[in-house]
């Protein structure tokens, strides 16, 4: 059988993490912006869909394909690491400073991605801002002025929803991780980490990454949306919600169910290896 227990899963997270710590510093800039302009292609793929069939469950069904590819392929996406990297940590296996590296290249890194693939994704659809995009640009700069102005209006409680909507976005993201590492067959992490991207994109959460190129994207289509509204009403609220979803709903309940007891063996394991090494 090809499933692995969730005991198991925490052990995996807990080296993933270690193994991310050790990552150079142009191997993570390479994978993160791959990452940021993977799911741009995921989030306009499933917006074209959505225009075409009139049916944005049929958008959300088929975005999770982008998502897929960055957890086989081992890219860097941010609101993963949120959940992998704090569980290292929890179990003592990394330190604070290597996490923040890790998140902030990452996350500058996915940025990237995002507004390249934006850019490139613009010429594509206006012929260079000769043409007006159609009905899936309108639906791009909809979805530019709802994530922001929409939020705005609501002052506060504006505020409070969409930092509600990012936790509940990587609670989802992050299950993807958990999900995809229960099987050790190609197919069966496809399967699983396939059901919680469906379940956060059906219901419209908030996801920082993929904000990264939509809200960018919809400003160079025509939203009456600035720089400042992208980042107060959305970016950064968002960025808080994702980093507390994937910290506490995912990373913290996994320390205290199986990674306590994996940290510690690993730490163990850890040490009888480099004794051994040392005779």
């Amino acid at each position: 059988m090809d499933y692995k227990k969730p005991a198991e899963v925490a052990g995996t997270m807990i080296q993933a993490g270690v193994d991310k710590a050790a990552m150079s510093l142009g191997d993570m800039v390479v994978r993160g912006i791959l990452s940021g302009a993977i799911l741009g292609f995921g989030t306009t793929f499933a917006l074209t869909a959505t225009v075409q069939t009139g049916l944005p469950v049929i958008g959300a069904a088929i975005f999770p394909a982008c998502f897929i590819m960055v957890v086989l392929l081992g890219y860097e996406l941010v609101t993963g690491n949120f959940a992998v990297m704090s569980l290292s940590l929890f179990a003592r296996q990394i330190t604070l400073k290597q996490l923040g590296r890790n998140w902030l290249v990452v996350y500058l890194s996915n940025l990237a991605g995002g507004l390249l693939y934006a850019v490139l994704f613009w010429i594509s659809l206006t012929q260079s801002g000769q043409d007006s995009g159609g009905a899936l640009a309108k639906a791009i700069v909809k979805i530019a002025e709802t994530k922001t102005i929409g939020y705005a209006q609501y002052g506060s409680s504006g505020l409070i929803t969409v930092l509600v909507k990012g936790v509940l976005c990587n609670w989802m993201v992050t299950l993807g991780v958990v999900m995809a590492l229960t099987s050790t067959s190609t197919l069966g992490k496809i399967l699983a980490a396939w059901l919680p991207i469906f379940i956060f994109f059906a219901q419209g959460f908030e996801h920082a990454v993929v904000n990264m190129f939509v809200i960018p994207a919809g400003m160079m289509m025509g939203a009456k949306v600035s720089v400042g509204d992208w980042w107060l009403y959305n970016q950064l609220p968002v960025t808080i919600g994702n980093i507390a979803g994937g910290v506490i709903c995912t990373a913290l309940t996994l320390y205290l169910m199986h990674g306590r007891k994996k940290g510690t063996e690993h730490k163990s394991a850890t040490i009888i290896s480099a004794r051994r090494m040392a005779k």
